[in-house]
């Protein structure tokens, strides 16, 4: 087995809360806050694993399998998805396909839990995260058509190790395109400002959070975990394109896109700390506005 696709996958798994948490601190420091400790996201992990669950006697067997299905979706995800310009731990022609539906997967199991509760207002959730979703795809899959057609290569592992800064005198409107709408996606996809607020509990604005309410104990767990290793997969996908350092150097390669990593979060918590939540009329029109920069980007590399 490969070691730096092993390495890259362990790292990820340990510090997808940790970007979460850089997050939240970044927030809190331009609030003027101290914030919570680093740590804090892995203790309330821990402290949710310890609990039990509790179910509604309305529920069956979906509501159980959602957690634990999104989980192991976004963790097979994890595997064709490169790190700082190696390959993955998987990696096939088309990958970027699997990897895109792995993620409709863990949002189609997410949907049903909250649709298996009964309740309206989870539901109006789920039809807002579906809408949305939808409406993200178009962009994520040009953007990746624009990589592949530079890069001529249909893997997710040979497509980002493709950009490079060669890549980005030739051809840089393009990326730049791409990068926005990549960087919509990612908001978009985590649930996070202008799109969502991770944070809120005001009921006709809630998106996500509506979904996992009735979740509790271990199957909060997988639900927050699964959230922070999207966090780190949508951000490995932006930081492929925006660090293409391809020194051949693991700790150098590896160390510079740690660094990405934790700038995307940071300005990941500047984003949210200095806009307020759009109007959800207004969401459409930024993910369509993400889908044509696109569309845009392809038709420059195709010309």
């Amino acid at each position: 087995m490969p070691l730096v696709p092993v390495l890259h996958l362990l790292l990820a798994l340990g510090c997808a809360p940790l970007l979460v948490s850089i997050v939240r601190r970044t927030k809190a420091l331009v609030a003027g806050r101290t914030g919570q400790p680093l740590l804090q996201p892995y203790r309330d992990l821990w402290k949710l694993l310890q609990k039990g669950a509790v179910y509604s006697r309305t529920t069956t067997w979906v509501f159980r399998a959602g957690p634990v299905v999104g989980l192991a979706a976004v963790l097979t995800a994890l595997l064709v998805m490169p790190f700082g310009g190696a390959r993955a731990l998987v990696a096939f022609p088309g990958d970027f396909l699997f990897f895109a539906y792995l993620l409709g997967l863990l949002r189609f199991f997410t949907v049903l839990a909250a649709l298996d509760t009964g309740s309206s207002f989870e539901g109006m959730g789920a039809s807002r995260e579906v809408t949305f979703s939808a409406l993200a795809e178009p962009a994520l899959f040009l953007g990746l058509a624009v990589i592949a057609r530079q890069t001529d290569s249909l893997s997710l592992s040979t497509m980002l190790s493709g950009v490079t800064a060669e890549m980005w005198r030739q051809y840089g409107p393009a990326l730049v395109l791409v990068s926005i709408g990549f960087m919509i996606v990612f908001l978009t996809e985590n649930a996070r400002i202008p799109v969502d607020d991770p944070t809120t509990h005001l009921e006709l604005t809630m998106i996500h959070e509506v979904m996992v309410l009735d979740h509790s104990g271990p199957d909060l767990a997988y639900i927050t975990y699964g959230s922070a290793l999207k966090l780190w997969i949508l951000g490995a996908l932006l930081v492929g394109i925006l660090a293409p350092v391809r020194s051949g150097s693991l700790w150098l390669d590896s160390g510079v896109a740690c660094a990405a990593m934790i700038g995307v979060a940071i300005v990941t918590g500047l984003i949210e700390s200095s806009m307020a939540r759009l109007r959800l009329l207004y969401v459409p029109q930024l993910l369509v506005g993400a889908g044509v920069l696109s569309a845009l980007a392809l038709m420059l590399v195709l010309r």
